[in-house]
């Protein structure tokens, strides 16, 4: 039993962070406080507590705290703590991945506009972020049909001798073949660019000029091909009449209801809404919207690789909201604002943001529901004594044993656990030996299960039939691993979903569900979403493969003797022609490497 009484009376009132532990010495709970003894005295107060921060305080058994100097110190090394550790009773954001953005470059004579994720090494202009990789796409195709800039890859652009196919649809102006000028091209560049910048209205009136200067020269193609961009562009603008003003901010709606909760982030830059996304972070504590946002925010943000905007709108006062603007502002070297009084279009935003979050909330409620009404369902059908709480299914995919890949997928009550999705390139076996690619799966997996990197499955779903399952069996005895379930899915003689049978390990029996069993569509979802999860690291792999050159993999033969090598033979078929002495005569190639290189492309 935890001595708060005692605790309390060493405890500081200085600023600082304080970690909770379990009897296992887990961590449960990471804060950050002003005054260290006040709050957590506050935990152990007689009574105003909600029945989860009860629940949180009955597994305390000890508290570590460390002393800041500021309140502002403690927020950033609180979200950093959060981050490494992933406390269970933290508010916890499943998806940190960095956004995506258009990139403009800009040494180039015809610049290339292009999808972008990650660091910034290239030159050029970056428009973003972009909550999702769709809204990206989206304004890409819209740009491609209206200013026509090229979106290949500059090896390609450097090599064309003819227009491709973006040309004969009408996406590009063909700069590789020089159907268009310098000049006319960078003048399209540049009004993509204002666009990207918000400025639609100066772009239309200087359309509108060329336009009818085009007409006046009779150059009446050229005019037309302004006329469809000025409508294109009206088109647009029509679609987004709440996004009027000048603004680079975002707006952040919380809803918290049923114990659930959902943050909707509406990104804004140039006074348009690039897109929005709902968050649905993992709250055990019962907090209110302002208290969720609190701890959203510095999660959000802080450290996070993203962009953050001078302001951000919100629906909810911020108690701490001094507190998260100076850890803000000194993570992005400039002043960030946090904004919850508003008028005018903002106020529109919020309230934008905060029916989204409502609305998104509602349908996650009953979609939680009914994925519970499922699980409940699997349970009974397996005549299990509890609830299965996690169920980690297996699949191989592999074209003619060419680059196998096994996919490990995760699901848990509130559905897919993409964080702890996993992939396994297939190495050392027979080409499409798929018992013994399930068996190398399942054992690097469990292995590291069993080293403590992860938690062991409730239920272990293996798509396949009696072969597959008795391999998993093999594995798993051969680790030592007990407690978790096999099944296996087989598809019937049909292979028809709706016809599974399952080969229940532990009771020795195989089951065939209705075809409108909750059960077996969890099983199902589960499965397919195994078999695609391989299938896209399969192909990704395969083409990888497809793509490198047979001379990248020979020691000694680098990018500058792989250029000499293709520009003295003109091409990799013929070096494979070449003889050994020809190859020599390379500049660079000695005879031995000639002799590697030699043997090398003839093994394959």
């Amino acid at each position: 039993m935890f001595d708060s009484k005692r605790f309390l009376s060493t405890v500081t009132r200085k600023p600082g962070v304080y970690q909770m532990f379990d009897a296992n010495g887990a961590v449960l709970y990471v804060g950050k406080a002003k005054n260290l003894r006040n709050r957590l005295s506050s935990y152990f107060r007689a009574s105003g507590l909600t029945a989860k921060t009860m629940a949180l305080v009955e597994k305390i058994a000890d508290i570590e705290v460390t002393v800041t100097r500021s309140e502002t110190e403690a927020l950033v090394l609180e979200q950093s703590l959060i981050k490494s550790q992933r406390p269970p009773y933290n508010v916890m954001l499943k998806d940190d991945k960095g956004y995506p953005y258009i990139f403009l470059s800009s040494k180039d004579t015809y610049p290339r506009i292009a999808f972008h994720r990650g660091a910034k090494r290239k030159k050029g202009d970056y428009f973003g972020p972009f909550p999702n990789a769709s809204s990206v796409r989206d304004s890409l195709n819209f740009l491609q049909k209206t200013f026509r800039i090229r979106s290949c890859e500059d090896s390609v652009f450097a090599n064309r001798s003819r227009p491709c196919l973006q040309y004969q649809i009408e996406r590009c102006t063909a700069p590789c073949v020089e159907y268009i000028s310098p000049e006319d091209y960078r003048a399209d560049v540049r009004h993509a660019q204002m666009f990207l910048k918000g400025k639609s209205d100066t772009i239309l009136r200087e359309l509108a000029q060329d336009m009818e200067a085009a007409s006046e020269a009779l150059e009446f193609e050229k005019a037309a091909r302004l006329r469809d961009q000025i409508a294109a562009l009206r088109r647009l603008q029509a679609d987004q009449v709440a996004e009027s003003g000048a603004a680079d901010v975002d707006v952040l709606g919380v809803a918290v209801e049923g114990g659930l909760c959902c943050v909707h982030v509406l990104f804004i830059r140039q006074g348009r809404i690039l897109g929005s996304r709902s968050y649905f972070p993992s709250e055990k504590l019962g907090l209110s919207g302002g208290e969720l946002l609190s701890a959203f925010i510095p999660q959000f943000y802080l450290s996070a690789q993203r962009d953050v905007p001078r302001q951000i709108l919100v629906s909810e006062p911020l108690e701490d909201q001094d507190v998260i603007q100076q850890a803000l502002s000194a993570d992005a070297g400039r002043d960030i604002a946090i904004v919850h009084k508003l008028r005018g279009n903002r106020a529109t935003w919020v309230e934008l943001a905060q029916q989204a979050a409502s609305q998104n909330l509602q349908s996650r409620t009953a979609s939680q529901q009914k994925l519970q009404g499922r699980f409940e369902n699997l349970q009974e059908v397996l005549r299990l004594d509890e609830l299965p709480e996690r169920l980690e299914c297996f699949d191989i995919s592999h074209s003619s044993g060419e680059a196998t890949v096994a996919s490990c997928v995760v699901f848990d009550t509130g559905g897919a656990v993409k964080s702890d999705y996993r992939r396994f390139n297939i190495e050392g076996i027979q080409a499409g030996d798929d018992y013994a690619a399930m068996g190398q799966a399942l054992k690097r997996r469990y292995t590291r299960l069993s080293s403590g990197e992860g938690r062991f499955p409730n239920i272990l779903l293996i798509d396949g039939g009696k072969g597959q399952v008795s391999q998993a069996v093999d594995t798993l005895n051969g680790l030592g691993v007990t407690g978790v379930q096999i099944i296996g899915v087989a598809k019937g003689t049909t292979r028809k979903a709706g016809f599974e049978t399952l080969h229940v390990v532990a009771e020795n029996r195989e089951l065939v569900l209705e075809s409108d069993s909750p059960a077996l569509h969890l099983i199902q979802q589960v499965r397919d979403e195994a078999h695609r999860f391989a299938i896209t690291g399969h192909r990704q792999r395969r083409d990888k493969k497809r793509r490198e050159s047979p001379l990248e993999g020979i020691p000694g033969v680098g990018p500058a003797r792989r250029r000499a090598l293709l520009h003295h033979f003109g091409g990799l078929q013929e070096i494979r022609k070449a003889t050994v002495n020809e190859i020599a005569g390379v500049e660079g190639v000695s005879r031995k490497l000639a002799q590697d290189i030699y043997s090398a492309l003839h093994h394959e």
